[in-house]
């Protein structure tokens, strides 16, 4: 604790210093003659001193700036850094928020929001100051650190967490740490649940706003783009909406799906252990004899009704490996509420046939959907085996919502998340401006364009602290831990293309500038679209993945340097 006040406590003695320095002028004393030059012998006038030309303007009216390269380097490393913190302040609030309060609206609405803050902080600016010409100018510091920023995501750092999680696939499931196989292209990489894929599905719809700004381009349009923004702008927002509101409801809908395939375990369980072929004539049709005799055994008081008590002991009595993961009470709740249509809690016979049947029906379809052709022989292997696989995807243990209560220590986590969350965003909003210009001042200086710098550092500044616990996280070598990065990952690429997207164009329409950002947009679709659909339609990434996720970094560069300044696209 002790070492880290320190390293608290020297850093913000540095920025101080930093910003107590200032810009420093040098000017040269010139010593020239006049015709009107008076001198008594002793005294002389002299000329005003000559002043450089080249200065620049102080963010704030006191913060250094600077027209040298060294200079603008070292200023975008403490700006960034600045960034970095704000970053790593509002993920620990949010985190800590997330623990008291629980998943729902915190975990839905703010902590996406947040997570994203920093990078819409730095869009806004960098065309919000100045004249209109300035405002254009700079704007492309913004679209560079979007773009910059979900490229980085879904290549890198996506790459990355394929290679430091890797463990050995067995029947494309990853074996919790279990490492064999070494750098095997096929035979090694992570698994995740089909929640990963639902967070990779979500994000290639949300790269429609792109294709609504760019259709005045792909028409040679110049007279409606302004109207593509504004309808994109709409479309964004609305997709901004709508991704919030399932992150809201998503613990829920989560819950109901599990529940439906535990209760699925459940009649798999019951069937197995009746005898299944006893219960089905020759044609396939439910035995309602047979049906009628097992509800007769189950019936040990013989009052012609099957009471909670009974259902229980012959749950007790099967011990069917099904519903292990189940309580008794919940597995006779189950049954009783598929099997007691009067609501009595008690099944009579005709409940307890009419239950029966429609179980065996339900085995038969779903194992017709994976079999293709019904058989006697295999479709109950079929059904549970694909049982068994929903569960697992949709549940890889672990995952919980419940929300922490621990009286004070709860309120003061509390205070502290949202003191945390408060410096977060202070710190974003008063170093986001400064950044944008050291970045435009550093253009100037080498002729660089400011899209590639901001392209290139600014994610390592909003991204890094993502990044590295991204990474940390997929090292553990666990499923579950590789189902949560991954859909972190591409939950961070869905907020750039909602709601960063969203501030971009608020900012272009209001400002009156000009979208011209055709190379950009293409390379954001193809990297999106690519990482997006490979998520999308599989639930494991072999190593080969990681290989193509990483290339696709210096290919989105080379592209937007070929169509922008060979082919002349901007």
């Amino acid at each position: 604790m002790a070492n880290k006040c320190k390293h608290h406590l020297t850093v913000y003695l540095f920025l101080f210093l930093v910003i107590l320095s200032g810009p420093t002028y040098a000017r040269f004393i010139a010593l020239r003659s006049s015709p009107d030059l008076l001198s008594d012998g002793v005294h002389l006038t002299l000329n005003r001193f000559a002043a450089e030309t080249s200065t620049c303007d102080e963010t704030y009216g006191f913060l250094p700036c600077t027209t040298s390269v060294l200079g603008n380097i070292f200023l975008i490393a403490v700006y960034g850094f600045l960034m970095f913190i704000s970053a790593k302040l509002l993920s620990n609030g949010s985190e800590l928020l997330l623990e008291i309060l629980g998943p729902g609206i915190i975990g839905g609405l703010f902590l996406p929001i947040l997570g994203a803050l920093p990078d819409a902080m730095l869009i806004l600016v960098s065309g919000l100051s100045g004249s209109t010409d300035t405002a254009q100018s700079q704007v492309s510091v913004g679209m560079g650190l979007l773009a910059g920023s979900t490229v980085m995501l879904l290549t890198v750092i996506w790459g990355s967490c394929v290679i430091v999680g890797k463990c050995d696939l067995v029947d494309s499931v990853a074996q919790d740490a279990q490492d064999t196989k070494g750098f095997s292209l096929t035979e090694s990489g992570v698994s995740t649940d089909i929640w990963t894929s639902y967070a990779a599905r979500m994000m290639v719809i949300s790269v429609i706003p792109f294709l609504v700004v760019q259709i005045p381009q792909l028409l040679n349009s110049t007279s409606g783009r302004h109207l593509a923004v504004l309808i994109g702008l709409i479309v964004s927002f609305i997709l901004l909406i709508a991704y919030c509101l399932f992150q809201v409801l998503q613990p829920w809908i989560q819950r109901r799906k599990l529940a439906y395939v535990r209760h699925k375990h459940v009649i798999l369980g019951f069937l197995k252990q009746r005898a299944l072929e006893r219960l089905l004539k020759e044609d396939g049709n439910p035995d309602t004899e047979t049906i009628g005799k097992l509800f007769t055994a189950t019936d040990t008081d013989h009052d012609e009704e099957i009471s909670d008590i009974e259902l229980r002991a012959l749950i007790v009595g099967i011990q069917f490996e099904e519903i292990i993961d189940l309580d008794f009470d919940d597995a006779v709740d189950k049954i009783m509420k598929d099997f007691d249509t009067s609501r009595n809690n008690k099944i009579d016979m005709p409940e307890f046939v009419d239950g029966i049947s429609k179980w065996l029906h339900k085995i038969k379809r779903g194992a017709a959907r994976n079999a293709g052709r019904y058989s006697m022989t295999n479709f109950f292997d079929n059904f549970r085996e694909e049982t068994k696989r929903e569960k697992d995807l949709l549940d890889l243990g672990g995952q919980s919502d419940e929300v922490n209560e621990g009286g004070e220590n709860s309120k003061w986590t509390t205070i502290k998340a949202v003191l945390l969350l408060l410096l977060g965003t202070i710190i974003a909003a008063a170093f986001a401006d400064p950044l944008v210009d050291a970045v435009d001042n550093f253009s100037d200086a080498t002729s660089i364009p400011a899209f590639f710098i901001s392209f290139i550092a600014l994610p390592l500044a909003t991204n890094s602290s993502e990044a590295v616990s991204a990474i940390i996280f997929a090292s553990r070598d666990k499923r579950k831990t590789a189902s949560l990065t991954f859909s972190e990952l591409y939950g961070a690429a869905t907020m750039n293309n909602v709601l960063c997207l969203s501030v971009f164009l608020a900012l272009v329409y209001i400002r009156g500038l000009t979208w011209d950002f055709s190379a950009e947009v293409l390379v954001i679709l193809i990297v999106c679209l690519v990482m997006g659909l490979l998520g999308s339609f599989r639930t494991h990434y072999p190593l080969w993945t990681s290989i193509l996720a990483i290339l696709l970094y210096p290919f989105s560069l080379a592209l937007i340097y070929v169509l922008d300044y060979v082919l002349g696209w901007s």
